[in-house]
């Protein structure tokens, strides 16, 4: 895999196409298995993470790909390429800080990757951008079918497929949607999102997952129970209620700011426009939360200048891995701010 190569596109997550993708920014199915026979990778030993990490990449050469895929070996990578990695959502960040034989299988198109001995001994995702989860489960269902024909999944008739963390147990299923909530958090009725997805039995996380903040608006919801609901009923229940819902939040919020604070609103607009164009340093928290601004402003019409695509690169090519390799070179925090300024102003430039 030439990481040098996925840093020259915007990646599937933040293609800015597909069904409500001017909230939606991508979704994502995610299902967690285990191999019988093995205890979880907590337990395992160096030799049976070693057995396992060439027994599952042999099958997913076999049963997964059709030759328009590259496979990673974690262990040989370098920790920025391993960062590339998570940047793009295509690994999880505990994936890239683990230890011992590891990998991940990414698809061209960067819409699925296999990793191979992270939390549990196989994690399959699929990923598009905008809300289209009935096309995902059908491309990972395929998959996991396709897997299991050859390899013996750990299961049990009552509770499931067994994994490592007890709140997978059952279908394995994460299902999770990024939402870009930028007018709930500016009139400050983010809050009502976060009650309600109590309510659900939701998790709702910051851009990068456990444990992350909310940078530059994104939140991402996914379902916490997969025990005693087929797959079908949570996927269900992400199309007709949960994401909805929260689309219809945030339209409100936006319309309330388009027709009661219109000049409150073209002013963080242009503000952030300004800041983007102008600055000489800048941090990663900062340019996020300026590209939020622009990328609302651009979807209600109140920015002209700039087009969607390229806030949606810019949102990754700021990133402090993707900066590092664009530039070339390792950078220390104070050179990656100067860096990022630096290319996003010839980028704003270049509109």
């Amino acid at each position: 895999m030439i990481i040098d190569d996925l840093c020259k596109q915007s990646g599937e997550w933040l293609r800015g196409a597909g069904p409500m993708s001017d909230i939606v920014i991508s979704s994502r199915i995610r299902l967690a298995r285990n191999v019988s026979g093995y205890p979880f990778l907590s337990k395992a030993t160096d030799d049976q993470k070693s057995e396992l990490s060439h027994l599952l990449r042999r099958q997913v050469d076999e049963r997964a790909t059709s030759g328009q895929w590259a496979y990673l070996e974690m262990a040989k990578a370098d920790e920025l390429d391993q960062q590339v990695l998570v940047e793009r959502h295509l690994i999880s960040r505990q994936h890239a800080d683990s230890r011992g034989e590891r990998g991940v299988a990414v698809s061209r198109d960067e819409s699925v990757s296999v990793m191979v001995n992270e939390e549990d001994h196989l994690r399959l995702q699929v990923m598009r951008s905008g809300m289209q989860l009935d096309p995902i489960w059908e491309e990972i269902s395929r998959i996991d079918d396709r897997l299991e024909e050859k390899i013996d999944f750990a299961f049990h008739p009552r509770y499931g497929y067994l994994t490592a963390c007890p709140t997978n147990v059952g279908t394995g299923i994460r299902v999770s949607v990024m939402l870009h909530l930028p007018a709930l958090k500016l009139t400050g009725e983010i809050e009502r999102v976060f009650r309600a997805a109590k309510e659900m039995r939701l998790a709702i996380r910051g851009l990068f997952g456990e444990g992350t903040e909310a940078a530059g608006d994104f939140f991402q919801v996914s379902n916490q129970v997969t025990l005693g609901r087929t797959e079908e009923e949570i996927i269900n229940d992400f199309k007709h209620m949960v994401v909805p819902k929260i689309i219809d939040y945030e339209h409100h919020a936006r319309k309330a700011l388009v027709e009661e604070r219109a000049l409150a609103l073209d002013d963080r607009v242009w503000r952030s426009y300004g800041a983007l164009k102008h600055a000489r340093t800048i941090s990663s928290e900062e340019t996020m939360l300026h590209l939020s601004h622009l990328r609302m402003g651009i979807n209600l019409g109140r920015m002209k200048l700039v087009d969607l695509k390229t806030v949606n690169e810019l949102f990754l090519l700021t990133q402090p891995a993707h900066l590092q390799k664009v530039h070339g070179a390792r950078l220390n925090g104070e050179q990656r701010s100067a860096a990022r300024a630096d290319c996003i102003r010839k980028r704003l430039a270049s509109e």
